[in-house]
């Protein structure tokens, strides 16, 4: 009797660490030791300069503190700088003398002090911009790095830092960020593959069926069992046909909007209000509000979705008799604001964050309900996100909800 073979094992993780390193690690130039050498280069240079300087002002003071302020003429003593008697005793003489070289030398040390003073404030004013300089520039590979993260954040995943230059934490940073990056853009670009192989694998099966059982439903003759039997499953057919799409659109609207053209958010609400002005009427819900026209930048036919979701659902949960339903645009604080407000049941305030979920519904309705399939919020949500602003929700007193949607203009 033949065995099976075994599986075969997994293949051991290496124990080693690919990056290769240096012979001589303690020679790395790191940003410790070229920020060590740098500030104390500086700082035995400046107290050079400042040795220096001091040095020359105190010998200038000292030769002018060594020039006799007294020069003997024909047998007297005479002075421009100290007042010395003309005729006095010995002791009188050599104490006025005294005095007068000890005033001189008190000069001195006052100009050298003051001039020393100034030195020093010179040479700190040169430290620091040298300082803010060297500084700038040591740290220049930190505002490479920001700058790419930003442009990464507005979804160009092509960008990479390839910083150049020694061997340091710096580069190791960058290096480390770009295969990031890579892993990064190689997911995002299978995911936008796996969306487009699923957009075309999820619609064609259920547009067959559409398709079947339209055909079906226009045969006169068929029973009418039959024919209920189509209307049902034309009914589930559809349903799975929006669920297919709304996740799809989910997939999409996760990521940041590359290309952006002007849209009138007054004019996308309006768009919205009037594709579901026939099921309000049908419902006995007014629509009603003043939009304001607002300008921004974005993708007209995700925006449009955000207002179309919204106001469908104040459409559909609303009050059975007297509700309204009121839609706003405006500029407040230099965005633009979209506001859905309407009657309904009372929400509690620890659900609301709950119907941003998918399939999430109120008092925990799952895809049970004809209202819809549960994505609406989520797509707007993330449509939202998408083009850099965000949606809160906020319940209404008497019932209803206040969906506020903030986009940058």
């Amino acid at each position: 009797m033949a065995t099976t073979p075994a599986p075969p094992s997994a293949p051991p993780k290496p124990t080693w660490d690919p990056r290769p390193e240096p012979p001589f690690p303690w020679l790395r130039p790191t940003i410790r030791i070229r920020l060590t050498l740098l500030y104390g280069g500086m700082f035995l240079i400046a107290g050079i300069l400042l040795l220096s300087i001091i040095y020359l002002l105190a010998a200038q003071a000292l030769n002018v503190g060594s020039e006799l302020p007294f020069k003997i003429t024909e047998g007297k003593v005479t002075s421009t700088m100290c007042n010395l008697p003309d005729k006095a005793s010995p002791d009188v003489f050599n104490s006025a003398m005294n005095d007068c070289v000890n005033e001189q030398r008190q000069h001195a040390l006052d100009n050298l002090l003051s001039r020393s003073l100034l030195a020093l404030l010179g040479l700190a004013v040169i430290a620091f911009a040298f300082g803010y300089a060297m500084a700038g520039r040591v740290l220049s590979p930190l505002g490479r790095i920001t700058r790419t993260a930003r442009a990464v954040a507005g979804s160009d995943l092509s960008r990479r830092i390839e910083l150049d230059g020694p061997d340091d934490e710096l580069k190791e940073l960058a290096d480390t960020f770009d295969d990031m990056l890579e892993r990064l853009q190689r997911a995002f670009t299978a995911q936008q593959r796996f969306v487009g192989n699923a957009s075309h694998e999820l619609r064609t099966p259920l547009a067959i069926n559409r398709t079947l059982l339209e055909v079906h439903l226009s045969d006169p003759g068929a029973p009418v069992e039959l024919q209920q039997l189509g209307k049902t499953l034309l009914a589930t057919n559809e349903r799975s046909e929006q669920l297919v799409e709304g996740l799809l659109l989910l997939a999409r609207s996760d990521n940041q909007i590359v290309e952006r053209k002007p849209v009138d958010l007054a004019e996308v609400a309006t768009q919205a209000v009037d594709q579901v002005h026939a099921e309000a009427v049908a419902k006995s819900v007014k629509i009603r509000g003043e939009r304001h026209p607002v300008i921004v930048q974005g993708n007209g036919v995700l925006l449009e979705r955000i207002a179309l979701n919204l106001v469908q659902n104040a459409v559909r949960y609303n009050v059975p008799e007297d509700g309204w339903v009121e839609v706003t645009t405006e500029a407040e604080h230099g965005q633009a604001v979209l506001i859905v407000s309407n009657t309904g049941p009372v929400v509690p305030a620890y659900e609301v964050d709950n119907l941003f979920e998918p399939f999430r519904r109120l008092r925990t309705e799952r895809t049970g309900s004809d209202k819809g399939v549960g994505l609406g919020l989520s797509i707007a949500r993330s449509v939202a996100r998408a083009h850099g602003g965000h949606i809160v929700a906020q319940p209404r007193e008497g019932g209803g909800l206040v969906m506020r949607v903030t986009l940058p203009v």
